[in-house]
């Protein structure tokens, strides 16, 4: 179904963030995220809290990305929202108002996979000067999951490697509590990594076969070392806390280059398009840039806006999958 100007409502969710967008075509009218602050209390997301602040933000957010874009509601074509993965509770709650808002309207509605609108969040208006050329392989890291996918066309997608553990979110976050951060996690330690010495501290890196990914072996002798440092000096971590940081992520960085670099040789393909909150991380992207060039990959990163969760994203998956006449059933 091909219309000159489509707009699509997008909702998301899937976690702790509230986010709805507008999206004109490929172009971002609106993005709107709220994010729950309460969790900071309990070190982590709770997600019977999580779902009943969505329930709390949802009409505001909604009604605030529709104000933002200067549009009236009969102008929305179509509600896109998350339907997984994600927060069972969660997701409940963003699905329910768009069913609710989609009948009310009498609008199609479309479902999306979290993951994909990750990936595709690269091809939203303004984010890249070209976009990547299909097919490509997309390195999907985030706080829930690693996976590394050939990508033939927009909705067209392969997992061919992914965590056999724990996600690399997962893991960052971990080795921050055991650092002693307080949440949230992960920025942190890029923070730190920042001003530290990359090669101060060698960590050795699991052995995995074919294209997936262990992290916990990894976690766990990073735990050993630092009981065994801090055994001999109790002030080691806050020592040497910027070294330790930049020391972990380099080898994180590490693996991934491994397999990154194995999935090219397997498939041939050297678009590598990187999706995710982690692939706002300032280091990966300086390492996984210098690589491109040696190894004469093109590489595409997210604006950090579109790389953690937000509804835009899943907005332009509703935009693709309307034009393709994929619409769900309100009653699914």
């Amino acid at each position: 179904m091909k219309k000159k100007n489509l707009i699509i409502l997008g909702i998301d969710t899937s976690c702790d963030d509230t986010c709805a967008a507008i999206i004109k075509n490929n172009t971002v009218l609106s993005n709107i995220v709220r994010t729950q602050q309460i969790h900071k209390k309990f070190g982590g997301v709770v997600p019977e809290l999580a779902s009943i602040l969505h329930l709390k933000h949802i009409v505001y957010v909604v009604k605030n990305a529709i104000l933002k874009a200067k549009i009236t509601t009969n102008a929305i074509n179509a509600i896109a929202f998350t339907k997984f993965p994600g927060l069972i509770g969660s997701l409940l709650v963003g699905s329910a108002f768009a069913k609710s808002l989609a009948m009310c309207w009498k609008i199609p509605l479309i479902s999306v996979n979290h993951i994909q609108a990750h990936i595709l969040a690269n091809f939203l208006e303004g984010v890249h000067s070209t976009n990547p050329n299909f097919p490509f392989i997309s390195l999907s890291i985030s706080g829930g999951h690693t996976n590394i996918i050939k990508v033939k066309d927009f909705l067209e997608m392969k997992i061919l490697g992914s965590s056999n553990d724990i996600s690399l979110g997962n893991l960052f976050d971990n080795i921050a509590k055991v650092l002693g951060f307080q949440y949230p996690w992960g920025r942190i330690i890029e923070k730190y990594a920042q001003l530290g010495n990359s090669k101060k501290f060698c960590f050795n890196k699991p052995k995995v076969k074919n294209l997936n990914f262990s992290f916990s072996g990894l976690q766990t002798k990073l735990l050993y070392f630092l009981n065994k440092k801090i055994k001999n000096n109790s002030e080691f971590v806050s020592q040497n806390i910027n070294d330790i940081c930049a020391s972990f992520q380099d080898t994180v960085f590490e693996i991934l280059f491994d397999k990154l670099n194995k999935t090219v040789q397997k498939t041939g393909i050297k678009n590598i398009v990187f999706s995710g909150g982690i692939s706002s991380n300032i280091g990966l992207q300086k390492f996984f840039s210098e690589k491109s060039i040696e190894n004469n990959w093109k590489t595409f990163f997210p604006k950090s806006e579109f790389s953690t969760d937000n509804a835009a994203m899943i907005a332009l998956v509703g935009k693709l999958k309307y034009e393709r006449n994929l619409f769900d059933k309100f009653y699914d």
